[in-house]
């Protein structure tokens, strides 16, 4: 395995303030705004929204890797994610990320191993350990049949 990568994308200002951002090597394009809160526009995925997606799919990718190694059976996983944004000295910056994985998996037996996993997740997730905010873990391991989406 390599020991470093390198990621490379485009923002593209359109008008006002709202752009394009694209990936390399990914063929579909976000349309991106400022907040409303910032004079942007609602409805459209802001670089807020984007920066706390990243930490909840880090987890959830993170996560699955463990449980798929440690051979733990999933049913479902659903991560929501929460970033606080605050005015400090300087200007705003995210100071505390909330992640609520919820858990369902098929044996009783393997709730302890779940909650583990979900913790070593949450250590292990590269976004969130790029990032200065606080990072809460708040999840939940349900047993049981999978609940539908």
């Amino acid at each position: 395995m390599e020991s470093t990568y390198l990621y490379r994308t485009s923002a593209i200002w359109t008008m006002r303030r709202r752009g394009i951002v694209s990936a390399e090597d990914v063929p579909r394009t976000i349309n991106f705004s400022a907040p409303p809160e910032f004079q942007g526009e609602p409805g459209l995925w802001t670089p807020e929204h984007l920066l706390v997606a990243s930490v909840a799919t880090c987890f959830l990718a993170t996560f699955r890797a463990f449980a798929e190694y440690s051979k733990l059976q999933v049913l479902r996983l659903e991560v929501e994610a929460e970033g606080l944004l605050e005015k400090e000295e300087g200007g705003f910056r995210f100071t505390q990320m909330v992640v609520r994985p919820r858990l369902t998996i098929a044996e009783a037996a393997d709730q302890e191993r779940a909650q583990r996993l979900l913790e070593k997740a949450e250590r292990a997730c590269l976004i969130s350990r790029s990032l200065s905010s606080h990072m809460e873990l708040q999840a939940t391991v349900d047993v049981g049949a999978a609940v539908p989406a």
